[in-house]
């Protein structure tokens, strides 16, 4: 199963003679840029969580190059925002036919690739959860979730909903309202609208003290007994009334460290929501677009979502894009009509081709298998490195979403300065792989803000994972 090592030699000499021929940098130092950034640029985005942020010039396929053209292999892909790899030369070429054709047109008319992008998300639905559905789109996750808010609220007349424990739905008002970190919303004053939030099933540190093959799923009978308890505020016995429009769930859960649940969790925790009248809106915006191995990753749970919101990896990174597809009943035109929500930047043609190319191909490959076989060759090669390296508590993973806990002497308690200390050693870009100086881009989440999560390129290779389990078996040893 394993390629040989040419592979990946003859990968690297393709990529690196394509940036030669395309590389346009700028002439100004990494220092430079620096300096201007310290004057100029604000601190309130996410570059500056590291005090000297990485310059990178150039990127392809599944790796970033620096301003040496040192070639890191990129296990964090935006975000899980490119899943198709860098510079994919099919949604390239389309979004410069676009830019030649229909680049801009205002949002109040109609134009081909809109409804036919909306066409293929809804018939997949209908083919996955024989569900007829609608499509509404907006330019990034976080304003996709403030819409799917809003649909909840016109469909339910609520305006708290449920979320869990770890989860990460965005960083605008609404969004933050679901999101569970209270660092999030702290520096914002009081939010009235907090969700409810629920533990998740983190079952290796389950938060009950139960284990995974005993406890019956005690987690969701505890959020049962929330229900059938007349004081404990959520639901009306005698109106049979939630006081909660909808639960907001990742599939498997993001930032909070890539926690993959037990199978049936899912279905179990949509039969206490059916009892009761609460809707199920699926938050597929890091796990779509076979991140899992499939085209959305609640499809790995046999339940049927009310509503799902996507975005990220619609347009592999090229343009801000997202969208929420619903079930008839809750976004019929009769129920949400013109002008219900909208942005100026919603329906724009660049993204809607670039979204049409990346549906197209996924329909034309076959994902599904190669994403499996693929996350499991990944998922062995950890399984070998925790046996190997004491400082590794626990890996898991579903298709290509993949985790590694860093742990103290121990092998349990959660250790951040060495997860802090990884990501920054892969940095620095000297590593060495066939003679070669390289380096690695990880990603980090989780609870305890102890876990490596592995996002690398559904086209990634098995070449190119023999590489990652070589790398990352160099950074644990070098700080462990």
């Amino acid at each position: 199963m394993v390629l040989l090592e040419k592979d990946l030699v003859t990968n690297l000499k393709e990529i690196n003679r394509q940036n030669a021929v395309e590389s346009t940098k700028l002439d100004i130092s990494d220092e430079e840029l620096a300096s201007i950034d310290r004057e100029y640029c604000t601190y309130g985005d996410k570059i500056h969580a590291d005090a000297n942020p990485k310059v990178f010039r150039d990127c392809n396929g599944v790796f970033m190059y620096d301003s040496d053209n040192t070639p890191f292999l990129d296990l964090e892909m935006w975000f899980a925002s490119c899943n198709l790899g860098y510079k994919n030369k099919r949604i390239r070429d389309a979004v410069v036919n676009q830019i030649d054709t229909l680049p801009q047109i205002s949002s109040h008319f109609q134009y081909d690739y809109k409804v036919l992008l909306s066409e293929k998300i809804a018939k997949a639905n209908i083919k996955r959860f024989g569900t007829k559905g609608r499509v509404h789109f907006n330019v990034g996750g976080s304003q996709v979730i403030e819409d799917a808010l809003k649909l909840i609220r016109n469909y339910t007349h609520k305006s708290r909903m449920f979320s869990f424990f770890g989860g990460f739905h965005g960083r605008t008002l609404g969004a933050s309202c679901l999101t569970a970190g209270y660092r999030y919303r702290k520096p914002f004053g009081h939010f009235s609208e907090e969700a409810h939030f629920v533990p998740y099933p983190y079952c290796y540190r389950c938060p009950y003290g139960k284990h995974c093959d005993s406890c019956n799923y005690y987690c969701v009978q505890q959020l049962r007994r929330e229900f059938e308890d007349n004081c404990a505020g959520i639901y009306d016995h005698s109106s049979k009334e939630c006081a909660m429009g909808a639960f907001f769930v990742e599939p498997v859960q993001g930032s909070g460290g890539y926690i993959v649940p037990p199978k049936g969790y899912f279905k179990e925790l949509k039969k206490v929501l059916d009892d009761f009248g609460v809707l199920f809106v699926d938050d597929e915006i890091q796990m779509g677009f076979y991140r899992t191995g499939k085209l959305w990753a609640i499809e790995h749970y046999d339940v049927k979502p009310d509503v799902i919101t996507f975005g990220k990896s619609l347009t592999n990174g090229l343009n801000p894009l997202g969208g929420m597809w619903a079930k008839e009943e809750l976004i019929s035109p009769e129920v949400w009509p013109n002008g219900r929500t909208h942005s100026t930047f919603c329906n724009n043609p660049i993204g809607m081709r670039a979204g049409y190319e990346v549906m197209s191909t996924f329909e034309e490959g076959d994902f599904e298998r190669e994403v499996a076989n693929k996350g499991k060759y990944f998922l062995d090669g950890l399984k070998e490195l925790e046996k190997r390296h004491k400082r590794i508590g626990n890996v898991d993973g579903l298709g290509l979403a993949l985790r590694i806990e860093c742990v103290t002497e121990d092998g349990y308690t959660p250790d951040p300065q060495l997860l802090h200390d990884i990501l920054a050693e892969g940095l620095k870009g000297d590593l060495t792989y066939n003679g070669k100086k390289c380096g690695i881009i990880l990603n980090k989440g989780s609870h305890y803000n102890n876990t490596i999560t592995l996002v690398p390129a559904v086209t990634i290779s098995y070449a190119e994972i023999d590489m990652a389990l070589n790398l990352l078996d160099q950074l644990f040893t070098r700080l462990s």
